[in-house]
Protein backbone atom coordinates (compact mmCIF):
# COMPACT_ATOMS: atom_id res chain seq x y z
CA UNK A 1 0.00 0.00 0.00
CA UNK A 2 1.34 3.56 -0.98
CA UNK A 3 1.64 6.00 1.52
CA UNK A 4 -0.17 9.16 1.13
CA UNK A 5 1.34 12.36 2.35
CA UNK A 6 -0.50 15.55 3.01
CA UNK A 7 1.06 18.79 3.08
CA UNK A 8 0.45 20.77 5.81
CA UNK A 9 -1.14 23.73 3.76
CA UNK A 10 -3.34 21.61 1.86
CA UNK A 11 -4.82 20.36 4.96
CA UNK A 12 -5.16 24.08 5.93
CA UNK A 13 -7.29 24.85 2.88
CA UNK A 14 -9.30 21.93 2.75
CA UNK A 15 -10.45 22.99 6.22
CA UNK A 16 -10.99 26.77 5.30
CA UNK A 17 -12.82 25.57 2.31
CA UNK A 18 -15.08 23.24 4.46
CA UNK A 19 -15.91 25.33 7.02
CA UNK A 20 -16.55 28.35 4.61
CA UNK A 21 -18.12 26.59 1.82
CA UNK A 22 -19.21 23.28 2.11
CA UNK A 23 -20.74 23.84 5.76
CA UNK A 24 -21.37 20.36 7.14
CA UNK A 25 -24.18 19.42 9.23
CA UNK A 26 -24.18 17.33 12.79
CA UNK A 27 -25.23 14.67 10.56
CA UNK A 28 -21.90 14.68 8.30
CA UNK A 29 -19.82 15.26 11.45
CA UNK A 30 -21.64 12.03 13.79
CA UNK A 31 -20.67 9.85 10.36
CA UNK A 32 -17.25 10.99 10.70
CA UNK A 33 -16.77 10.61 14.83
CA UNK A 34 -18.87 7.14 14.71
CA UNK A 35 -16.30 6.24 12.45
CA UNK A 36 -13.18 6.92 14.69
CA UNK A 37 -14.78 6.14 17.57
CA UNK A 38 -15.58 2.41 16.24
CA UNK A 39 -11.72 2.39 14.48
CA UNK A 40 -12.69 2.15 10.89
CA UNK A 41 -9.94 3.21 8.52
CA UNK A 42 -10.33 7.20 8.13
CA UNK A 43 -10.45 6.33 4.63
CA UNK A 44 -13.49 8.01 3.63
CA UNK A 45 -14.25 11.31 1.28
CA UNK A 46 -13.31 14.66 2.13
CA UNK A 47 -16.27 16.76 3.09
CA UNK A 48 -15.58 18.80 -0.23
CA UNK A 49 -15.82 15.25 -2.54
CA UNK A 50 -19.13 14.55 -0.18
CA UNK A 51 -20.18 18.53 -1.79
CA UNK A 52 -19.41 17.28 -4.87
CA UNK A 53 -21.24 14.15 -5.40
CA UNK A 54 -24.41 15.74 -3.46
CA UNK A 55 -23.97 18.35 -5.81
CA UNK A 56 -23.50 15.68 -8.93
CA UNK A 57 -26.50 13.80 -7.77
CA UNK A 58 -28.74 17.46 -8.22
CA UNK A 59 -27.07 18.25 -11.09
CA UNK A 60 -27.73 15.08 -13.22
CA UNK A 61 -31.29 14.97 -11.83
CA UNK A 62 -30.64 11.17 -10.71
CA UNK A 63 -33.21 9.70 -8.97
CA UNK A 64 -31.18 5.55 -8.67
CA UNK A 65 -27.62 6.03 -7.26
CA UNK A 66 -25.17 3.18 -7.11
CA UNK A 67 -22.33 3.34 -4.44
CA UNK A 68 -19.67 0.62 -4.13
CA UNK A 69 -18.31 0.96 -1.06
CA UNK A 70 -19.85 2.48 2.02
CA UNK A 71 -17.28 2.74 5.06
CA UNK A 72 -19.60 4.85 7.40
CA UNK A 73 -21.67 5.99 5.42
CA UNK A 74 -20.43 9.65 5.41
CA UNK A 75 -20.90 9.84 1.04
CA UNK A 76 -23.87 7.93 1.51
CA UNK A 77 -25.43 10.34 3.27
CA UNK A 78 -23.77 13.48 1.48
CA UNK A 79 -25.47 11.49 -1.87
CA UNK A 80 -28.67 10.36 -0.32
CA UNK A 81 -29.72 13.90 1.07
CA UNK A 82 -29.43 14.89 -2.68
CA UNK A 83 -32.25 12.44 -3.95
CA UNK A 84 -35.61 13.58 -4.84
CA UNK A 85 -38.87 12.37 -2.28
CA UNK A 86 -38.81 9.20 -4.30
CA UNK A 87 -35.18 8.92 -4.76
CA UNK A 88 -33.03 5.66 -3.60
CA UNK A 89 -29.44 4.61 -3.07
CA UNK A 90 -27.82 1.26 -2.63
CA UNK A 91 -24.73 1.03 -1.23
CA UNK A 92 -22.50 -1.81 -1.17
CA UNK A 93 -20.46 -2.87 1.97
CA UNK A 94 -17.68 -5.70 2.38
CA UNK A 95 -17.62 -6.14 6.18
CA UNK A 96 -20.95 -6.55 8.20
CA UNK A 97 -19.52 -4.36 11.25
CA UNK A 98 -18.98 -1.77 8.94
CA UNK A 99 -22.37 -2.11 7.21
CA UNK A 100 -24.33 -1.78 10.92
CA UNK A 101 -22.18 1.49 11.53
CA UNK A 102 -23.23 3.24 8.44
CA UNK A 103 -27.17 2.14 9.30
CA UNK A 104 -26.75 3.80 12.00
CA UNK A 105 -25.55 6.83 10.91
CA UNK A 106 -28.08 6.77 7.85
CA UNK A 107 -31.02 6.49 10.50
CA UNK A 108 -29.28 9.11 12.85
CA UNK A 109 -29.51 11.48 9.63
CA UNK A 110 -33.60 10.41 8.72
CA UNK A 111 -32.40 8.66 5.79
CA UNK A 112 -32.75 4.62 6.54
CA UNK A 113 -36.07 4.74 3.98
CA UNK A 114 -33.41 6.00 0.83
CA UNK A 115 -30.69 4.12 1.26
CA UNK A 116 -30.23 0.15 1.87
CA UNK A 117 -27.35 -0.95 2.31
CA UNK A 118 -26.28 -4.39 0.65
CA UNK A 119 -23.46 -6.50 2.79
CA UNK A 120 -20.79 -8.88 1.37
CA UNK A 121 -18.21 -8.56 -1.62
CA UNK A 122 -19.41 -6.15 -4.45
CA UNK A 123 -18.99 -8.35 -6.64
CA UNK A 124 -21.67 -10.73 -4.97
CA UNK A 125 -24.12 -8.14 -4.17
CA UNK A 126 -24.25 -6.50 -7.66
CA UNK A 127 -25.85 -9.58 -9.86
CA UNK A 128 -28.80 -9.23 -7.42
CA UNK A 129 -29.25 -5.65 -8.61
CA UNK A 130 -31.71 -4.11 -11.26
CA UNK A 131 -30.88 -1.55 -13.07
CA UNK A 132 -30.89 1.37 -14.25
CA UNK A 133 -29.09 3.56 -12.09
CA UNK A 134 -28.76 7.30 -12.82
CA UNK A 135 -25.36 7.69 -11.32
CA UNK A 136 -22.22 5.42 -9.84
CA UNK A 137 -20.07 5.95 -7.15
CA UNK A 138 -17.19 3.57 -7.01
CA UNK A 139 -14.89 3.87 -4.06
CA UNK A 140 -13.83 0.38 -2.85
CA UNK A 141 -10.66 -2.01 -3.30
CA UNK A 142 -9.00 -0.92 -5.94
CA UNK A 143 -8.23 -4.36 -7.50
CA UNK A 144 -11.36 -4.91 -8.55
CA UNK A 145 -11.95 -0.85 -10.05
CA UNK A 146 -12.67 -2.49 -14.05
CA UNK A 147 -15.07 -5.22 -12.54
CA UNK A 148 -16.98 -2.29 -11.22
CA UNK A 149 -16.75 0.27 -13.89
CA UNK A 150 -18.01 -3.15 -16.12
CA UNK A 151 -21.51 -3.47 -13.92
CA UNK A 152 -21.80 0.28 -13.83
CA UNK A 153 -22.04 -0.26 -17.64
CA UNK A 154 -24.47 -3.04 -17.34
CA UNK A 155 -26.66 -1.50 -14.33
CA UNK A 156 -26.42 2.30 -15.97
CA UNK A 157 -27.87 3.08 -18.99
CA UNK A 158 -26.18 5.53 -21.92
CA UNK A 159 -25.64 9.28 -20.11
CA UNK A 160 -25.27 7.58 -16.37
CA UNK A 161 -22.85 9.42 -14.35
CA UNK A 162 -19.59 7.66 -12.99
CA UNK A 163 -17.53 8.64 -9.92
CA UNK A 164 -14.37 6.55 -9.74
CA UNK A 165 -12.42 7.33 -6.60
CA UNK A 166 -8.60 7.38 -6.01
CA UNK A 167 -7.11 7.53 -9.54
CA UNK A 168 -4.15 9.38 -8.98
CA UNK A 169 -2.33 7.45 -5.99
CA UNK A 170 0.41 9.80 -5.13
CA UNK A 171 1.55 9.53 -9.06
CA UNK A 172 1.69 6.00 -8.72
CA UNK A 173 0.15 5.35 -11.99
CA UNK A 174 3.26 6.84 -13.63
CA UNK A 175 5.06 4.05 -11.97
CA UNK A 176 2.79 0.65 -10.46
CA UNK A 177 5.71 -0.65 -9.41
CA UNK A 178 5.36 2.15 -6.47
CA UNK A 179 2.21 -0.10 -5.16
CA UNK A 180 2.03 -3.36 -7.24
CA UNK A 181 -0.87 -4.42 -5.05
CA UNK A 182 -3.40 -1.75 -6.42
CA UNK A 183 -1.80 1.27 -8.79
CA UNK A 184 -1.79 -1.45 -11.75
CA UNK A 185 -5.44 -2.17 -11.23
CA UNK A 186 -5.89 1.89 -11.04
CA UNK A 187 -3.63 1.66 -14.68
CA UNK A 188 -6.30 -0.21 -16.01
CA UNK A 189 -9.21 0.85 -14.92
CA UNK A 190 -8.07 4.19 -16.46
CA UNK A 191 -7.63 2.79 -19.82
CA UNK A 192 -10.79 1.26 -19.31
CA UNK A 193 -12.70 5.08 -19.12
CA UNK A 194 -10.71 6.04 -21.75
CA UNK A 195 -12.12 3.56 -24.38
CA UNK A 196 -15.10 3.37 -26.31
CA UNK A 197 -17.49 2.59 -23.48
CA UNK A 198 -17.00 6.11 -21.36
CA UNK A 199 -16.53 9.74 -22.27
CA UNK A 200 -14.36 11.15 -18.94
CA UNK A 201 -11.56 13.15 -16.91
CA UNK A 202 -9.45 12.83 -14.45
CA UNK A 203 -8.76 15.69 -11.59
CA UNK A 204 -6.18 15.90 -9.80
CA UNK A 205 -6.37 16.45 -6.11
CA UNK A 206 -4.63 17.81 -2.83
CA UNK A 207 -5.74 17.81 0.67
CA UNK A 208 -5.77 15.45 3.93
CA UNK A 209 -5.64 12.58 1.80
CA UNK A 210 -2.41 13.50 -0.10
CA UNK A 211 -2.27 13.39 -3.64
CA UNK A 212 -4.79 12.05 -5.51
CA UNK A 213 -7.56 12.35 -7.83
CA UNK A 214 -10.74 11.38 -9.05
CA UNK A 215 -12.47 10.28 -12.47
CA UNK A 216 -15.85 11.87 -13.35
CA UNK A 217 -17.37 9.81 -16.86
CA UNK A 218 -20.25 9.18 -17.92
CA UNK A 219 -21.64 5.87 -20.02
CA UNK A 220 -21.66 6.39 -23.67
Amino acid sequence: MIEHVAQPEWIDVERWLTRTVVKPGPEHERALTTAQERGMPPIEVQPTSGKLLNLLVKISGARRVLEIGTLAGFSSIWMAQALPEDGHLDTLEYLPEHAAVARENLASAGLSEKVTVHVGPALDSLPGLTGSYDLVFIDADKQNNSRYLEWAVRLGRPGTVVVLDNTVWEGALLDTSRDAANAPSIVESLELLGGPLFDATVIQTTGSKGWDGFALAIVK
